[in-house]
């Protein structure tokens, strides 16, 4: 291949489908302005040879690119096939591969990596940390500032699905302007499921019953279902143990211990400071009853959040 902006192998690695996505596209715009063809491999449809006859100079010379997908779902013959390709590299064929994780296609990669192929790593976006830093490096690749207050609340509203928080931060870059705080977000994303519960936590969490309550019998009018509040409220319990037996550091040095983001460690420290360790013990007994009745052990689910949100709200008063 001739153009230095398109290297010869390119090996993408990681489960991360989005991200994987993206680095595969790059690497494919940049070979198509370099005039390479594209030939793009499935492999649940690959046929033993088919690689090899892509690789045959043509009639009309050119480079190509081949872009094998989903190596880690791959059969024997096209990894054979690969290895080939490989052993005798063609100066006019790049190879492009994305492979999900597992050992499945394993000497693929080693290979590709001996032959000096460009590494791309995808990880797993998992952690409240990880999809906090996902999202700053969104808006920061757009060259726009959301606030952390902006930032934690994207999470909570769309954080599950890691797709769903990339197409949120693309619609919030394109139809707003200046900084996104977290009220832009609200305007755009707070009806969504995942912020119903988090303002139930946060009502609960803070004593007040009232407001939780509120929260909680708009949320199950409008359908939402009791699981995700439940589990919500857990999640936000555990972090407040967490923070509070870490000690003392910055937020910064004890996010990454405790596989939370820094704005969780403010959060939480905030909030530990009013509870009694006796106080905690109440409030997740409550929510392991309700987690227990809400998913099927239990008559009245409704009733059963109802009652760990006075529960809990009382652990936290009796300071």
């Amino acid at each position: 291949m001739t153009d230095p902006a398109v290297p010869p192998f390119v090996l993408v690695t990681g489960p991360e489908g989005v991200l994987v996505e993206r680095a595969v596209a790059s690497v494919v715009l940049a070979a198509r302005e370099a005039d390479d063809e594209v030939i793009r491999i499935d492999p649940a449809t690959y046929e033993s040879g088919a690689l090899q006859m892509h690789a045959s100079p043509s009639l009309f010379g050119g480079a190509r690119t081949i872009v094998v997908s989903d190596l880690h779902e791959s059969s024997d013959e096209l990894q054979l096939d690969l290895l080939s390709l490989l052993a005798a590299p063609d100066p006019d064929v790049g190879l492009v591969v994305a492979h999900g994780g597992g050992m499945k296609g394993k000497k693929v990669l080693d290979t590709m990596k001996k032959a000096g192929a460009r590494v791309i790593e995808c990880p797993a976006v998992k952690t409240d940390r990880d999809k906090t830093d996902f999202v700053m490096k969104e808006f920061a690749a757009a060259r726009r500032k959301i606030t952390s207050e902006g930032v934690r609340a994207l999470i909570e509203a769309v954080g599950k699905d890691v797709r769903e928080l990339a197409a949120a931060c693309s619609q919030l870059v394109s139809d707003t302007e200046g900084t996104v705080d977290d009220t832009v977000v609200d305007t755009y994303h707070g009806g969504k499921v995942e912020a119903t519960g988090f303002r139930v936590a946060d009502a609960t969490i803070a004593g007040h019953s009232g407001e939780a309550l509120r929260l909680l019998r708009h949320a199950i009018a409008t359908g939402v279902d009791p699981v995700p509040i439940v589990a919500v409220i857990a999640s936000q319990l555990r972090q407040l143990i967490k923070v509070g037996a870490a000690g003392r550091g910055s937020s910064g040095q004890l996010a990454k211990s405790l596989g939370m983001a820094p704005w969780q460690i403010d959060k939480a420290r905030r909030a530990v400071g009013h509870w009694s360790a006796d106080g905690l013990a109440v409030a997740v007994q409550a929510v392991a009853a309700a987690d227990f009745e809400v998913k099927g052990g239990g008559r009245d689910p409704v009733y059963a959040v109802e009652r760990a949100i006075l529960t809990i709200a009382r652990a936290r008063a009796a300071r």
